[in-house]
This record gives C-alpha cells, structure tokens and sequence, in this order.
C-alpha cells in the first residue's frame, strides 16, 4: 500500500539504526507511520509504502517498507524544508528570506548556482557554500537509498550500505554489488546477489565468484566455528553457494584472492598428504597473534623464587582443612612457574579448589591476579565459587566499541597490571576475545586457562583449548578424580559416565537425577512444561526462572522454539507485546541476545557502554512504542529498536549450544526423537554438566542411549595447532 503526505511531528528516532516514530499527515487524515528511514525533518513531503499494523498499546501505524522523498510542490513547502533543521545555519526567517528571492526556483539554484545564494541580504559567501554543502549531502543521501530501493533494497539495509560508501554509493555499487559482501558485516552472499542480479550483472563474473568464496569462508566460521577451510571443502562450499559446478573456475580465483590479500593460505601435512588451507585475514591474523603470543609467555619456564610450591601448599591444606590430590598440587606449581598453562577436567574434579589454593598462594607473594571468565554468567559464577572479584575478559580488557569496531583500552602499548591472569571456561572463548587478551597480558605474566575439554567448543569462530592442548605450548593438568558433592551426586557420577560412554543410572531414588519415559512429543513437550511450572517448583520449593529448559533442536515437535511458544503461554499469557519475526515478546519475557552487537548502547546506573553479546539472558521490563527494555543478568539495561529487535530470542528455552558457559539451579533437557548424529554424546555431556543441582531428562530410554553411543562429532577446522607449532619452530623451541 502507498500514502503520500507530510511529516508533522517526529516522535523518535534512533541515530543508530534510524528506527523513527513519526506522525504523518495524508489528504485523508493523520496516520503515525514508523520504521527505519534516513534522517526526516517536519514538514518534508514523502510517499511511504508499505502495511497497515496494530500495535497492542499504540494502535493502528503504518509500517514502512520504502520511502520517496518529494520536492515541495509550493513556497510554502519549500520554506518548510529549508527550516526543518537539515541546513546548518538556516531557521526561519532566512528560508522565508530565500524563497522571496527565488520562489519555486529555489531548490534549482540550490543544486545548480548556489553562489546565488549571496544575493539573499544576510548570506555572505561562506554560509552560501555551508547550506549548499548540505544541500549536497542530503540530496546524495536521498539519491543514493532510492536508487537501491529500485533494486529492492530493504531501507534498513540501504541506510547502512550509504553510511559505508557516501556518495559513491551508487558507483561502488554498479561497479561490484558484491563487494558488500566483504566490506559490511551481516550482509549475505544471498542479499548481494539479489541486488546484482536487479542490476543486470552476468552469474559467470569473476566478481560473483569471488564474492561467493568469500562468503563461503565467513559463512564456515559463523555456523560451524571454523576459521579455515581446506581447499576442497572451500570450493565445495563456494560452488554449492554459487550454484556453479564449474570447480575449476572457482579454483582458479584462488591464487588471485591470496594476491589481493582477501585470503591467506598455510599449507600442512594431513595424514602423509600436504593440504592447502584458506583462511579470511582476520581469522588468520588473529590465530597468528594468539600463536606468536603463547610462544612467548612460554619461554618463561620457570622462575626460581617460585619453583618449591610443596611448604606453601602444604600450609594451605592444613589452614583449609583439606587434602589436595598430586595432580592439583601439580597444577598449583605449573601454574605458578610456567608463562602458560592448562588445567582441564569435568564437573566435580575439583578446578575451582585449585583456583583458591592458587589466589591464596599468589596472595602471599604479593601477586596481583586478575580472575576472568569469556561470559557474563560464566565470570558471575566464578565470583561465587571463589568469593573473589571475576569480570568478563571483555570487561577486564576494557572494550570500547565507540568507534563501531571493537578496541580495547588494555593492549600491548598498555598492558594489564597482573602478575596472574586465571581464566575460566576457556572453552567458550573464541579467536578474537582470546587474542585481545593475551595482547593485554604483560610478556613477564603468568596465565592459567581453566575448563573442560569435553566441552563443547566456542559458539563463535577457534578451537583455543583444544589447539593449545594438542600444539603441545603449554604444560597440562588432567584431572580425573571427582570431589564435588561427593559420589552420590548422580549428576557428576552420569556427567562422567556419559563422557566414558557408558549409559547414565537413570533411577529415580536420586536426589538430583532424574528420567521422565516419554515418547509421543506431544507428552515430552507437556511434561516438560509441566515440570518447570508445577512439578520441580512444588517439589523443590524453586522458582520456575532457576529451572533451564535444553533441547538439542532448534526447530521440531520438541525444538527450542516450540518449547518457548508453549512455556511462554504457560508463565507470562498475557501483557504488553511486540511481534518480531512472527514471535511475540511480553514484558516479564524471560530472553536471550544472540549475536554479537558491539554498537547496542546499554546502561546501569550511572555507568553507560556499548556491546551485548552472543548467549547474554534477562528479563523484559518493559515495552515502549514498540522499543523491548531489557534488563539483564548483571544489571545492564539496553532499549532494543525495530532494527535490533533481531537479536533478541525467547529463552525459556535454549539449545544445548546457547546454554555453554552457564550453570542452572536445575535443567530439563528435552530428549526429542530427531537430531540424527548431530546429537551425540559431547552435546548431552555439554546439557547434563549445566546442572547445579537438578536434571531431569525427559525423552526415551533410546534417545538418550543413541546419544551417548553417537561419538560423532563435527570437525572444526583451525590453524592455530600449526600456527603454534610453525612459531615454535621459527624460534627454534620445537620439541622444547
């Protein structure tokens, strides 16, 4: 649908995403028209497409989908859009001063013969050339986003695309619309080819083709985590995104994109066979940075004042009342004299103890240490099981994203100030945080990378701790046996029966392990909610918001998604909404931000920042002229717009994948009969190890055996294992 008219009031607008309320007058009547758009002035003439929408507080708006701006066809009109606030300079009186001058032929002379503007008593040759360079600049804006808007280019879209070229926008675009691909974040191969394909542009272009390789690589590391490919998985991928079987041709863009510096390659032995892997550049030189820096920290191989540990240690036990095991004094005494080193084990074996007994020793050296963990719950926990201040590495690094690109405040040039930096659920770290660190940390520093294994890797691109377990840099601590809640915790004992791939006891005499025989999905989904609404909170007195309901599925009769429809309707029915996507939001929303947004503006208290990150869980507090407030877990507030609404997922449920990192009072996993061989024993390893004190596993008996017999897992392709490794030997330490 179209309406035409003019602007009378702007509302809101958000500078970031454009996102504006605004009320419109049309012939007929006035309307309040919303969506994002290019900066709009009161008074200004437009003709608006799109749909008729009913907000649930504000009523019947329109929501526009594109926007034409029209020349004011009066004086009147003009001097309205010379005083709507988009001319430096110019108010009122001096655009009614103009247009006595120059009438209808006004904007005219503003395009062609702006010195003209002179002859106006009270502009002098200056504020001419300041309201014609306005001029200019909102005439090229306007251009620019309708000339993608006959290409079917989203508003949204068109806006970000003109805030990256300008002016030039229609040139770069005409010239390659695929380089959108490689110059703007979040836009796909799919999106540029759209618009190429709009413009006339041959399938077969060396352009299409490249476009379409890199997209493939950047695609790899955003759903599978990798920050390489091999050669024939690379052409594979491209030429499956492509729609192009002619191999060769993909092929043979290679050697020029590595010319061009868009692509590195690292040639490794595989197996006895040599294979050719390529990387996009800020993969590569992140894990080349993270590779050089670990070399680094690793020639400090001890420091006498630190080598005996035994007395030290032996004192903590006897104040604490406790007995370390050899590998936890180990793990003590290679963390205190090693520049780098791991500690790895599962639930229960004892990390944290370790940690203590480590602060405490460093404490008495006059050590100053520093505590960190890659996520906002993963840091929260660690402050609680150590009573010891933790942050994000985010936080701790001092990450300002101001400049639209993350940069942070400690680096090399302004390294952080401990001695011992502890970093926990090093798993979940990818290459770009973990580089950032290391970065910061002082060359004469020890740190210590905590977490486990067998967890399952970073959601976001890198294999840190398993690449440096298996590059051999670092001096590593196994541990095995289990302390925690002692051994009639079946959640511990299962945690490490499944990772041995034995079948977890699934008796219901347990105090915190429990198994519910459903099969039709229908029962599964009914049980489940059933369970976090009535049963575990009648019985264990907790609240439904301590009980994390997973599922391995994201879609299905027992995915994610359905899940949260039918939680959502059971605990929050009912309040004020906003539909994103075909999902509804309520205040008292229980939700989960899931990318990384380093422009989302949030605030706590006094205290105001940039960033909310991937896996980050609150609460809507409220709904506002279609704005979600949303307050999360450690207090920071952020106002998601239209534009940034995208990011935000229901989360009374959660894939066992968003679920990495944190800790639950108590977790229904939902055991669905699809997943295939995606859903394998690390997953269900990875979904019972999120429990503090309660599982309950709802599905069959040979689900849940499928999964703990299904080893399979999906590799993830990286370079830093060799990129330490060349480094080590560069330097001459390999095999050190």
């Amino acid at each position: 649908m179209i309406i035409s008219g003019s602007v009378e009031t702007v509302i809101f607008r958000s500078e970031e995403s454009g996102y504006t309320v605004m009320e419109f007058r049309t012939p007929e009547r006035h309307v309040t028209v919303v969506g994002c758009m290019p900066e709009i002035r009161e008074g200004e003439m437009l003709t608006v497409s799109g749909k008729w929408v009913n907000n649930s507080k504000y009523g019947e708006q329109f929501q526009a989908e594109e926007i034409t701006f029209e020349a004011p066809a009066d004086e009147e009109g003009i001097v309205n859009y010379l005083a709507s606030g988009l001319f430096y300079g110019v108010g009122r009186a001096t655009a009614e001063a103009i247009v006595r001058r120059f009438g209808l032929r006004t904007l005219d002379v503003l395009e062609h013969t702006p010195h003209r503007l002179t002859e106006v008593s009270g502009i002098g040759k200056l504020r001419a050339e300041s309201i014609a360079e306005n001029f200019k600049d909102n005439s090229a804006m306007r251009s620019a986003i309708l000339f993608l808007q006959k290409h079917s280019v989203p508003l949204t879209l068109a806006m970000k695309i003109y805030k990256a070229y300008g002016e030039s926008t229609e040139t770069v675009i005409t010239e390659n619309p695929y380089r959108l691909v490689r110059d703007l974040e979040g836009v796909g191969f799919v999106t540029a080819d759209k618009l190429a394909d709009s413009l006339g542009y041959d399938k077969n272009s060396d352009f299409r083709i490249s476009a379409g390789i890199i997209y493939a690589l950047r695609d790899a590391g955003g759903r599978n985590g990798h920050t390489a490919l091999p050669e024939s998985a690379l052409i594979r991928e491209s030429a499956a995104m492509l729609r192009n079987n002619d191999e060769e041709r993909i092929a043979a863009q290679l050697p020029r994109l590595v010319l061009e510096g868009q692509l590195f390659v690292m040639r490794t032995e595989t197996e006895g066979e040599t294979v050719s892997f390529y990387a996009l550049p800020t993969e590569y030189n992140s894990e080349k940075s993270i590779a050089a820096k670990l070399v680094r920290l690793s020639r400090d191989r001890g420091n006498g004042a630190y080598e005996d540990t035994a007395a030290e240690t032996a004192t903590y036990e006897k104040t604490h009342r406790i007995t370390l095991d050899e590998k936890q004094k180990e793990a003590v005494r290679t963390a205190l004299t090693s520049g780098i080193s791991v500690i790895t084990g599962g639930p229960g074996t004892g990390k944290t103890t370790i940690i203590e007994c480590l602060m405490e020793l460093a404490d008495a050296r006059k050590m100053e240490c520093a505590l960190c963990a890659p996520t906002g719950r993963a840091a929260k926990r660690l402050a609680e099981t150590t009573g010891r201040n933790a942050q994000t590495i985010h936080r701790l690094i001092g990450m300002d994203i101001s400049s639209g690109k993350p940069v942070y405040r400690m680096n090399e040039s302004n390294p952080l100030s401990a001695d011992l930096v502890v970093v926990d659920e090093i798993s979940m770290a990818d290459v770009y945080i973990f580089n950032a660190l290391l970065k910061a940390v002082r060359p004469s520093a020890r740190i210590v990378l905590v977490g486990d294994k067998d967890q399952l890797p970073s959601v976001s691109p890198g294999n840190v701790l398993a690449d440096i377990i298996a590059s051999g840099i670092a001096p590593v601590t196994y541990l095995t046996e289990i302390y925690r809640q002692d051994a009639s915790s079946l959640i511990v004992v299962n945690a490490h029966l499944i990772n041995e791939g034995k079948m977890p006891i699934i008796r219901n005499s347990s105090r915190d392990f429990f198994f519910d025989n459903k099969q039709a999905p229908e029962d599964v989904v009914r049980d489940a909610v059933s369970l976090v609404t009535e049963r575990l909170p009648n019985y264990f007195r907790i609240s439904p918001s301590d009980i994390q309901v997973l599922a391995p599925m994201k879609k299905g009769a027992t995915g994610v998604e359905l899940l949260n429809a039918e939680l959502q309707r059971a605990l929050n029915p009912a309040g004020k909404e906003a539909v994103i996507g075909g999902v509804t939001f309520r205040d008292g929303d229980k939700v989960m931000h899931t990318v990384n947004n380093y422009d989302l503006a949030w605030r706590r208290g006094t205290e105001e920042g940039k960033g909310v990150f991937n896996g980050d869980v609150g609460i809507v507090k409220d709904i506002i002229r279609g704005e979600i407030v949303v307050e999360f877990d450690d207090g920071r507030i952020v106002e998601y717009d239209r534009a940034s609404q995208e990011d935000l997922m229901l989360a009374y449920a959660v894939s066992v994948h968003k679920s990495q990192g944190s800790e639950f009072p108590a977790v229904v996993l939902v055991l669905g009969s699809g997943g295939g061989m995606l859903f394998n024993r690390n997953l269900l390893y990875t979904a019972v190890t999120r429990a503090k004190n309660i599982v309950v596993i709802v599905g069959t008996e040979g689900a849940l055996a499928r999964a703990v017999k299904n080893n399979y897992t999906v590799k993830r392709y990286t370079l830093l294992k060799e990129l330490i490794c060349a480094t080590l030997s560069k330097a001459g330490l390999l095999g050190f």
